[in-house]
């Protein structure tokens, strides 16, 4: 196509006056317009209106291709808007953005938060737990909510997890029916509440996760098979998590490497035989709000038969702690493209002979873990060791 077909408008609340010129001629050309019931309000569209479809999809949109069509999102389409939604289908020459402030911009501004120093993060699609790791003395954050119910939702949420915190409620940002209100969230009884609603977050008190590999086990949910706190801190820097990189974490257990790689930013597949642990790293998913980053899956790997959800994607790592076997490293050699880390953790003496041919045919670096804690011996304490952990290391 030589021209877009597509226009996507950010509009805020204060309607059609808050538009562009050139947003406006977008808007009057449209043959068809996508939004939400407030936007289609907001922006007098009339019988072109189309609202979305519940559960979201950006399907119908697609479906109109070639036709004079605009999408109407709130602020900023680009950020925890419809527009990388849509833009994931098209070409660059089949659309145009036309954004305003968004919102997280408005609060900002309100509040007088320099927004660069300041946690975003859009809680109308994500789980509460989301907000672990941001729960530190002096955070600052910015989240969007689903409805008005949320911020009442949040603040019991905040005050169960034990967080001193103040809350901002920000509503109808933009318009003449704008408010902002300020309340602790232990002593939360806002009433009357009005969407769109986003939140402002001040910490008063630490109880976030620490940001390096690690976590302690008692946070995880297991029945014992789990890589444990030290040796999961080398896996993870032997692993090397990194935004929007995928990682399988093949015989996954607990799951805990999978949700501190999806804590660090990353993407996960967690593949585990039993059903009663697949229980367990669900549990672990969503008590860490990851459930948009980590799919989990049901498969044994142990002859080398690899889910389909695997083969379907391209991996930057993978791990293997647990049910290792020729078959499924010569399943992994035969199909992982070069430049995926493969890393494998070992305890058992068959286990390590396969490593150690595997590794004398290609490569890679093997790293023995031995570690012993402090522990009562009769009236005094000894070092009570752990089982031996070797690692292998290998770029395919």
């Amino acid at each position: 196509m030589d021209r877009p077909w597509l226009w996507i408008i950010g509009i805020g609340e204060d309607g059609l006056t808050g538009l562009s010129d050139a947003s406006l001629a977008a808007l009057a050309a449209a043959e068809i317009v996508f939004g939400g019931p407030r936007h289609l309000a907001l922006a007098r569209v009339g019988a072109r209106g189309q609202a979305w479809p519940v559960p979201f999809s950006v399907a119908p949109v697609l479906a109109c291709r070639g036709r004079a069509v605009a999408v109407l999102t709130s602020g900023d389409p680009f950020w925890h808007g419809a527009g990388g939604s849509l833009a994931g289908h098209l070409t660059r020459e089949e659309w145009e953005s036309y954004p305003v402030p968004s919102s997280f911009a408005l609060a900002a501004n309100r509040l007088g938060w320099p927004l660069e120093a300041t946690t975003c993060l859009g809680l109308h699609a994500n789980a509460f737990a989301m907000l672990r790791p941001h729960l530190w003395r002096g955070q600052r954050l910015i989240c969007t909510l689903r409805d008005a119910a949320a911020l009442a939702e949040l603040a019991a949420w905040l005050t169960a997890q034990g967080a001193e915190a103040q809350l901002h409620a920000l509503e109808r940002l933009g318009g003449q029916a704008e408010r902002i209100r300020t309340v602790l969230a232990s002593g939360y009884a806002l009433t009357d509440v009005q969407a769109p609603v986003l939140v402002g977050i001040e910490m008063h008190n630490s109880m976030g996760l620490p940001s390096t590999p690690g976590l302690p086990d008692r946070l995880f949910q297991t029945d014992g098979q789990i890589t444990k706190q030290p040796v999961r801190a080398l896996t993870l820097s032997a692993l090397a998590p990194r935004t929007g990189a995928l990682l399988w974490d093949i015989g996954a257990g607990s799951g805990s490497i999978a949700v501190e790689w999806g804590l660090q930013g990353g993407r996960a597949i967690a593949v585990e035989t039993r059903a009663d642990r697949l229980a367990n790293i669900a549990a672990n998913i969503a008590q860490f709000g990851l459930q948009s980053r980590i799919d989990l899956v049901q498969a044994d790997v142990s002859g080398g038969q690899l889910p389909a959800v695997l083969t379907a994607t391209q991996p930057d790592a993978v791990f293997i702690g647990g049910g290792a076997d020729e078959a499924l490293l010569s399943a992994l050699f035969a199909i992982l493209p070069p430049g995926v880390r493969l890393v494998l953790n070992t305890v058992t003496l068959e286990s390590e002979s396969l490593v150690l041919r595997w590794q004398a045919a290609r490569g890679g670096s093997l790293l023995r873990i031995d570690l012993a804690q402090a522990a009562p011996l009769g009236r005094l304490h000894g070092w009570q060791p752990a089982r031996p952990v070797v690692q292998w290391n290998v770029l395919t």
